[in-house]
């Protein structure tokens, strides 16, 4: 996995990232935004763009959402 979209997102979910995605891998769920491990590229565009800083690296993301890369890896598991 790549990037993750944490709980900052939760409520916000600005579209900034989808729209600079080069590969289309951010996915709206009901309460957040997912990125698709399988398609993105790592290319970074949607980490800078993102209002409420809440995209990380899966090995950067903050102790207290490490929940988060799990919640983004089942979403894909639909």
């Amino acid at each position: 996995m790549a990037f993750v979209i944490c709980e900052p997102c939760i409520g916000v979910k600005d579209k900034a990232c989808v729209e600079v995605c080069p590969v289309d891998c951010i996915h709206e769920g009901d309460d957040q935004f997912y990125i698709d491990p399988d398609t993105c590229v790592d290319c970074m565009a949607c980490q800078p763009v993102c209002p409420v800083q809440a995209i990380f690296h899966e090995e950067e993301v903050p102790d207290q959402w490490k929940d988060y890369v799990e919640k983004n890896r089942a979403f894909f598991q639909k």
